[in-house]
């Protein structure tokens, strides 16, 4: 199986979000990733969505997603023509003796601090997932309390943008 990155442009309404992650779970495929969120303009939505799936499979979940009423556009984001970042926030246990070490590796993968405690910083980072994978094997050995990761956001690189003529179709469909 492989992993592929579908970005999903849909009508900002209630339930979308259901139908589509349904559609998925009736096939008995894995969501691995899941991101959505309004774009920007505010009558759609963008769903990122991270599926491991061969290739048949995928072409015929793809198809049943367009016939989703609400479903505008679905393309199919290979890693090399996209910006794939995701956020990882991680509660790392310091002391007098470990702090320095740790914020120089916050400051190695470019990444900050965003809450200090006596015992603990929390970190922010952000990037593709080799980096915040990097990210986590580096501050274990200082030991990490807890850890919470967003789902991959993913979007074309270029000048080019789904959502220009999807809106039109949003448009036409509301007419």
């Amino acid at each position: 199986m492989s992993t592929h990155t579908l970005s999903v442009l849909v009508e900002n309404k209630p339930g979308v979000l259901a139908r589509v992650a349904a559609l998925f779970s009736r096939r008995g495929f894995n969501i691995e990733s899941l991101a959505v969120g309004p774009t920007e303009r505010p009558e759609l939505s963008r769903i990122t969505i991270l599926v491991s799936v061969e290739e048949q499979p995928l072409e015929q979940v793809t198809k049943q997603l367009n016939k989703l009423i609400n479903v505008l556009k679905i393309v199919e984001l290979e890693d090399s023509e996209a910006v794939l970042r995701e956020l990882l926030l991680v509660k790392v246990r310091t002391d007098d003796t470990t702090r320095r070490a740790v914020l120089e590796t916050v400051e190695l993968f470019k990444a900050k601090v965003v809450d200090v405690a006596p015992d603990v910083l929390t970190i922010e980072v952000t990037g593709p997932p080799p980096k915040l994978d990097a990210m986590i094997t580096m501050l274990e050995p200082f030991g990490i309390r807890e850890l919470v990761q967003s789902g991959m956001v993913a979007m074309g690189r270029g000048n080019r943008s789904i959502t220009q003529t999807a809106a039109l179709r949003a448009v036409e469909r509301s007419a």
